[in-house]
């Protein structure tokens, strides 16, 4: 069964309509230059709130810092978007998703053998470390995620419309969003629920539940 997670998380309204509409992960991210930020106190707060996977995002912190956020949110899995290498993994207190960006010089074989639990490819924009809305090349890089031993999502720029083609093409463990969903940068409870009622029609017309 297709898997759904849900970044950027500031509000408690939020989760809950993720949570209450069948997204399976949230994302709380801790990475201060990112328009999605959030305290890690406020993340703790609506964390109690659902029970569902929850998930911490960081751009190369320390992992002093990421190990004390991971107590105090109660996360799941921490998703690393740096530069982070596999002796900075091993200090890390909790499942690894590993964020890549896709472009004609990622190597799916470093993929495939990062010490990670779970693969997320996201779309290459220079100077931004993901968050960017964008798609890739979907189907070129289908050629390549048929490497993949690991379970993987997808992200950049999925909607509505295009999220049947993204399903198609990769046939994902899961898919990752968060700007579709947003009004004026923030999450809209409508928004989630209409795309989850759309992802659910997808999943049953594909035979995935």
């Amino acid at each position: 069964m297709l898997k759904v997670k849900i970044c950027g998380i500031k509000t408690r309204e939020a989760a809950i309509a993720a949570e209450e509409n069948g997204a399976d992960f949230i994302g709380f991210i801790f990475y201060k230059n990112s328009a999605r930020f959030i305290s890690p106190f406020k993340a703790a707060e609506i964390s109690k709130a659902v029970a569902l996977k929850k998930v911490g995002v960081f751009v190369n912190e320390s992992a002093g810092v990421i190990n004390g956020i991971i107590r105090l949110v109660g996360l799941d899995y921490v998703q690393l978007h740096g530069n982070e290498d596999e002796q900075f993994v091993q200090k890390i207190r909790a499942p690894i998703i590993k964020a890549w960006r896709y472009n004609d010089n990622l190597d799916m074989r470093e993929v495939n053998n990062f010490p990670c639990d779970m693969i997320l490819l996201d779309s290459f924009v220079k100077g931004r470390a993901g968050g960017t809305g964008q798609t890739f090349d979907w189907r070129k890089a289908s050629l390549e995620t048929r490497k993949l031993t690991k379970p993987f999502f997808i992200a950049g720029g999925i909607s509505t419309q295009n999220l049947r083609e993204v399903v198609d093409i990769f046939q994902p463990y899961g898919i990752d969003l968060s700007g579709s969903l947003e009004i004026n940068g923030v999450k809209s409870v409508n928004k989630i629920c209409e795309f989850m009622n759309h992802i659910k029609t997808i999943q049953k017309r594909k035979n995935l539940i």
